[in-house]
């Protein structure tokens, strides 16, 4: 799997007036932080924002598909929602959907550092 880095180039470009956003590679997609938080994905074709339980309804209501991919013959879901088609071209828009995507990752617990052993 790759990224498109222009998309990624973007993202970062269209959130600016909010925050810094950083990219990591992470299983060859591009995984973008706010304040050192996950909060999206991108692959090859697409934006995928974080969602909870919380956020759910809205991404449902708005049609947007969940990430899943197939494991061991059976189809895997993760927090992740496609973005909506107006975040492509519309600044406004991506920061609107960002900020749901944000607070999801605000609310999901924060990963203890690894011991030393």
């Amino acid at each position: 799997m790759a990224f498109d880095q222009g998309l990624v180039d973007w993202v970062i470009e269209a959130m600016a007036p909010v925050g810094t956003v950083t990219m990591r590679r992470m299983m060859g997609v591009a995984t973008l932080y706010f304040q050192d938080r996950i909060f999206a994905t991108v692959d090859d074709e697409a934006i995928w924002f974080k969602a909870d339980a919380v956020s759910n309804p809205v991404w449902e209501e708005a049609g947007c598909d969940r990430f899943s991919f197939e494991s061991g013959g059976k189809i895997e879901h993760m927090n992740y929602r496609r973005a909506p088609a107006d975040v492509y071209d519309d600044a406004d828009a991506l920061r609107e959907w960002a900020a749901l995507a944000i607070e999801a990752g605000q609310r999901a617990p924060a990963k203890k550092p690894k011991r030393k052993s």
